[in-house]
């Protein structure tokens, strides 16, 4: 069954069951999924799916951000409830330990690389976790390296 066909199941199931907030944020992510396929002009395989699932992660995520700062608290957990609904269609995540395995590995692999080179092994460690399949947060990533490259 394909992204989409568990995302239309879902959504009937949804309605029956009369769960508003989750029916809305599948309607809003089929939507996502149906417009980037009338982009691409042909059905959207696995990869293309969870991309557009994780970029709307990445917009709930920003959305938290600015409620937050804007003292909009019920505005930012209804952004939290969506991101929990559509994480659940997404592969598991890695944890922050696996973040920070990789990233010592790809520094080690590298020799000394200073933080002049951190667009480098951002690069790196990026084209691992994409050769692993898994799904990872580029900030995080980002963050673990920044930490990592700064002398002690």
């Amino acid at each position: 069954m394909t992204l989409s066909e568990q995302i239309q199941k879902d959504m009937v199931s949804a309605m029956r069951s009369r769960e508003e907030p989750r029916l809305s944020t599948l309607r809003m992510v089929k939507s996502a999924l149906k417009n980037k396929e009338i982009e691409k002009r042909g059905p959207l395989d696995e990869k293309e799916s969870l991309a557009v699932l994780s970029t709307l992660i990445k917009q709930r995520r920003d959305s938290i951000e600015q409620f937050t700062k804007g003292n909009r608290l019920e505005l930012a957990q209804k952004e939290a409830l969506e991101i929990v609904v559509i994480e659940g269609y997404m592969p598991k995540a890695v944890s922050e330990e696996e973040i920070v395995a990789v990233v010592c590995a790809t520094i080690a692999e590298m020799g000394s690389p200073t933080m002049k080179d951190m667009g480098t092994v951002m690069k790196n460690a990026m084209a691992k976790f994409a050769a692993s399949g898994a799904r990872v947060d580029g900030k995080l990533v980002s963050e673990t390296v920044k930490r990592e490259l700064t002398p002690k």
